[in-house]
């Protein structure tokens, strides 16, 4: 019998058991209690890309956690996930693209769904991670599959799980978790402008560069004490560093958060608050595009030499990176406002969006934050205050804990 048949077979079996939970889960609203018991649904699920890099999605109820594996011969990798009814089209996973020729899916155990995706060769995740429902898009799974050697396939997954196949695991087994593996999530902290590129002067003419880079330190301090997060930062020093080479960097180093530090100035003295903005190409507000246009000409204003950039490719698939990554930016930056709303001064309308150059990682959750106003003398003495950092950092470490926690999680 197919695997497929089996599967379906075991399904009917099961189906009795699970109806009352599976009816719950239909019948949740986001503003309604919610069983965390209740089976995940998996409503659609696609393949984009190319044979260069091929993309998995799966659109569900609610996050799932899963983990990677994978056997050779044919190449295939095995995604272990908590009971997921599949309401997917027929002959779903019949046809692939890229480097995934076809799937299949469905129970394996009880409380225990899989998905096996047959290979056309040997590839790597490059990355993964489950995206929240956020503003009326379902929540989702989604794996980037980049080629790999056929000697390197295997030993980037583990086996699969010994419970669900009878097989026993390999004695150091790495599991594959979430985003890629259970290695620490990777922060990535932009102090803003730096060395020619003074930034915002202050009423008593303090630089918004030095502002910036000493609250990032603290942070970054913060965060490396909790343990959980790899750090890094754009700079460590007075060191001018163009927008599009910060992009770059958070990219390399396959950052999961990306979060640009500035405090601005307004023409206007009696301005003050922090903001937070994330990235749109058309601003919410006169003051969000006023504040992109001047950070956007920092690198002109530092003399540096602007290198021509090539266009984004059009595809499918880094516009479905866009709208994920853009959908990850958005929920920080509400619970960073959340946050921030009993820990400092806001402005009005402290979530603002604009078309900030530095936010443009089409596959890195950014948000860029304007701790204050050094034109205003109120907000320049706070910036300047140890205690009011200490608070400002404590609640920024606590709304990336919160952004984070589904994902680490999974690992736990």
């Amino acid at each position: 019998m197919k695997l497929r048949q089996t599967i379906a077979a075991l399904a009917v079996a099961f189906a009795a058991v699970y109806a009352t939970a599976t009816l719950a889960a239909d019948a949740n609203t986001d503003d309604g209690p919610r069983d965390e018991t209740a089976t995940v649904v998996a409503r659609s699920a696609r393949v984009v890309g190319d044979s260069a890099r091929t993309r998995f999605i799966v659109d569900l109820s609610r996050p799932v956690t899963f983990a990677a594996s994978a056997l050779a011969a044919p190449d295939r990798v095995i995604l272990d996930m908590p009971e997921v009814r599949f309401d997917l089209p027929p002959k779903s996973g019949d046809v692939g693209r890229g480097l995934i020729k076809a799937w299949r899916y469905g129970l394996i155990a009880p409380g225990k769904s899989r998905i096996v995706l047959d290979l056309s060769g040997p590839a790597r995740i490059d990355k993964s991670f489950v995206l929240p429902s956020v503003d009326n898009q379902p929540a989702r799974l989604v794996i980037d599959f980049v080629k790999t050697t056929g000697e390197a396939f295997l030993s980037d997954y583990p086996r699969p799980d010994a419970e669900a196949t009878g097989k026993t695991a390999e004695k150091g087994d790495r599991k594959v978790v979430g985003d890629v593996s259970s290695s620490r999530p990777v922060i990535v902290l932009d102090p803003g402008h730096g060395g020619i590129d003074t930034g915002a002067v202050g009423v008593d003419g303090v630089y918004e560069k030095n502002v910036v880079l000493e609250f990032a330190e603290l942070l970054k301090a913060k965060l490396d004490a909790e343990g959980t997060y790899e750090v890094l930062m754009t700079r460590d020093d007075d060191r001018f560093i163009p927008l599009g080479k910060r992009v770059e960097f958070a990219r390399q180093q396959g950052a999961s958060l990306f979060v640009s530090v500035h405090a601005d100035s307004a023409p206007q003295s009696y301005v003050r608050g922090a903001t937070v903005y994330t990235l749109s190409e058309r601003a919410s507000d006169a003051i969000a595009a006023a504040l992109a246009k001047r950070e956007n000409s920092s690198d002109i204003l530092a003399g540096a030499d602007l290198e021509d950039e090539p266009d984004d490719v059009a595809d499918i698939l880094i516009d479905l990176a866009r709208r994920e990554t853009k959908s990850f930016s958005v929920l920080f930056a509400r619970t960073l406002v959340s946050e921030f709303e009993s820990a400092v001064k806001l402005i009005k309308n402290p979530w603002r969006s604009a078309g900030f150059r530095v936010l443009k990682a089409y596959d890195v959750p950014s948000v860029l934050v304007e701790l204050g106003y050094l034109s205003n003398k109120h907000d320049e003495s706070l910036l300047l205050s140890g205690e009011w950092r200490e608070r400002a950092a404590s609640a920024m470490v606590t709304s990336i804990d919160r952004f984070f926690q589904p994902r680490l999680a999974q690992g736990q």
